[in-house]
């Protein structure tokens, strides 16, 4: 957020942005356009020369923060104001900070101000990811009676005070006022975040194996996960080899399709697909036939699937065709370019914000009454567990986690081969290595109050002085003492949701290294 603060102060100050259009389709630019009742001094303009902290947010007051030299973001202002057209778009990874949502907000602000927001070549700064979709959509799932629901990120809270658990800024639950329960009952079906894909995984293993807590737990699985150790009752699934499905793909663009998946095997063993394990629960509970709705297989499903398709797309083929064929490509509508009715004519073409603009000042996120930890602009703020906190003095090393090649997120851990060739490793640089005695290699003991990591380190510049990466996803595999010994990331992280949008701050940790 510094980095993006900084950058923006230089175009403002070398006169590099578009001031016609932030006047005419942004809400906050400065305090000719700040919303009705927004406090003076609190526009993107006073922040960045530092009217309201005293705090001009300049390159040099960035290079400290971000380690990216003063000249360095000059230069790169320059660049990014100056070419015609500039993409500027965000990936995923920033917002898995301690306060992702500032970023976030922040780098559409440079779309703007730049004159890249709706044309061709230009673009939101948002990620972009483009799904034509599979019209025929998946196995209809009914409507839950119950709408509560509370954020993702925050089950364990769910378990120990439930009861606590309200739509106020610490929970911000929604479908109630508050919650009449704790959570007693887990239903976990292919995923490996009741454990291994979930942030500090001592104290989220204390909240499992507590009975008095969450007193049952069912997971489908297809494999022995970290996870499924935790399961009360466990119910082995069918892969792919053992059930035939349609499959389309997600958020690829002009190259979308839909596989027809053949089965190569019979199911093994006791192995029972998702479909009838739901149709056997829901028999039990008085209400199969309503579920299947007049199916009685699962190939009832598929066909009606294709024909729901052939609905939406009149070149789609028929069941036995796309069975035969095995895939279809579905066709794109051409280029799109997002917000080009918007940038044409505002007033007739808004967005979906609240003021129809592009909300720099946000008057929803004003109204949390938050402004240190939500404040109404993006902000820089302070992390904890970041470059400026004291506890650095103890662990003094950063610490995210970034995906890794030989698996996806925890899938295919468990396959010897590709660890062969990739084996798990902790990512440090030369300088941090050579101070703590540690070559390419050997193994290294990863730790902070949270727990500890026995990890090979891989020495390398390719990641900065000061900080560390575990890649996320390996299997949590404890010693006798309670060590995790195959490099699970989240033994290490930090369970702190961040403010606005309760998400998972990943890449907000501080460790030290050590040779073991």
């Amino acid at each position: 957020m510094a980095f993006i603060a900084a950058l923006a102060y230089v175009m403002v100050e070398e006169d590099l942005h578009d001031k016609e259009f932030m006047a005419t389709h942004s809400i906050g630019f400065d305090e000719s356009n700040l919303p009705e009742g927004a406090p003076s001094n609190s526009s993107w303009m006073a922040y960045l020369k530092g009217d309201a902290d005293g705090t001009p947010k300049t390159p040099e007051w960035a290079a400290p923060i971000t380690g990216i030299p003063a000249d360095r973001i000059i230069q790169l202002a320059h660049e990014m104001a100056n070419t015609k057209p500039c993409a500027i778009i965000q990936g995923l990874g920033w917002q898995r900070r301690a306060y992702g949502e500032q970023p976030v907000r922040a780098l559409p602000v440079l779309a703007a101000m730049t004159g890249n927001f709706g044309i061709k070549g230009g673009g939101t700064g948002m990620r972009y990811r483009i799904n034509l979709g599979f019209a025929g959509g998946y196995f209809p799932a009914g409507i839950n009676p119950i709408q509560k629901s509370i954020p993702v990120f925050m089950w364990p809270d769910y378990i120990e005070r439930g009861k606590e658990m309200t739509s106020g800024p610490k929970d911000r639950i929604k479908g109630a006022e508050k919650l009449e329960a704790n959570m007693k009952f887990m239903w976990n079906w292919a995923g490996n975040t009741l454990v291994n894909q979930h942030s500090d995984i001592n104290r989220t293993k204390k909240l499992l194996e507590d009975d008095s807590k969450l007193e049952f737990i069912v997971v489908g699985d297809v494999m022995m996960t970290p996870s499924a150790k935790f399961a009360d009752i466990l119910l082995p699934e069918t892969t792919h080899y053992e059930i035939e499905d349609v499959i389309s793909g997600k958020g690829a663009g002009k190259t979308d399709f839909v596989l027809f998946n053949h089965k190569f095997i019979e199911p093994m063993y006791e192995c029972k697909n998702i479909l009838w394990i739901a149709e056997q629960v829901d028999d039990r509970l008085g209400f199969g036939d309503e579920f299947r709705d007049g199916h009685e297989t699962r190939e009832d499903w598929l066909k009606d699937m294709v024909v729901a398709a052939q609905e939406g797309d009149e070149d789609f083929p028929t069941y036995e065709e796309l069975k035969k064929a095995g895939l279809y490509k579905i066709i794109g509508q051409g280029s799109v370019i997002a917000a080009a009715d918007f940038r044409e004519v505002p007033e007739s073409n808004p967005l979906g914000t609240e003021t129809g603009k592009i909300e720099i000042y946000s008057p929803h996120l004003a109204a949390q009454n938050d402004p240190n930890e939500i404040p109404a602009i993006p902000k820089y703020i302070p992390e904890w567990e970041g470059v400026s906190d004291p506890l650095r003095e103890i662990y003094p090393l950063m610490m995210v986690g970034h995906h890794a090649v030989q698996r996806i997120h925890s899938t295919y851990d468990n396959v010897d081969y590709l660890q062969e060739v990739h084996p798990q490793a902790l990512w440090i640089n030369s300088w941090d290595a050579a101070d703590r005695g540690i070559k390419n290699g050997d193994e290294v003991k990863v730790f902070n109050e949270r727990g500890v990591v026995y990890i090979p380190a891989k020495v390398t510049n390719r990641i900065r002085p000061g900080v560390t990466s575990v890649p996320q996803g390996a299997w949590y595999t404890p010693d006798e003492e309670g060590n995790d010994i195959r490099g699970s990331v989240n033994v290490l992280t930090k369970y702190h949701p961040t403010p606005y949008a309760k998400g998972n701050p990943q890449h907000t940790n501080l460790v030290q290294v050590e040779k073991a």
